[in-house]
């Protein structure tokens, strides 16, 4: 009786370490996985007018995987963007932002998305923009 009742404890003292093992392994590889994002910070110039431009905007540029965070000032017309350089590039951004219908400092927007932009949000395609992204 005392063999089994000694083989019994074996078994569960053993279940207990490799759960806890187990436990430790997943802990270890979520850090690493957080320490390879490499976040970067860039801002350039989108064309627009108002509320509803900066909705779409910031909308456009937040559906690339990897963009932490986006924020587009209808002032300056200048979006400011947080982005996992592993994940991204500001080009992917540009064209996302582009096809939703607003023109940025290195891509047009397009022009069937465009077309579809509440009146309040066609802006002047002639505008001439700067890398700081005023609007002169």
């Amino acid at each position: 009786m005392k063999k089994i009742i000694l083989s019994i404890a074996v078994i569960v003292a053993a279940t207990f370490t490799s759960c806890k093992n187990e436990t430790k392994k997943e802990k270890e590889s979520t850090t690493e996985v957080s320490k390879k994002m490499e976040i970067t910070d860039t801002s350039f110039g989108v064309r627009g007018n108002c509320g509803m431009c900066k909705n779409t905007i910031e909308k456009a540029a937040n559906t690339v995987e990897g963009v932490t965070n986006a924020t587009w000032d209808v002032d300056q017309k200048n979006i400011a963007i947080s982005y996992d350089a592993h994940k991204t590039n500001a080009m992917e951004i540009h064209t996302a932002i582009a096809a939703s219908g607003y023109d940025t400092e290195k891509v047009a927007g397009n022009e069937e998305a465009y077309k579809n932009l509440p009146a309040c949000c066609k802006y002047d395609h002639e505008m001439m923009m700067n890398q700081s992204g005023e609007m002169n």
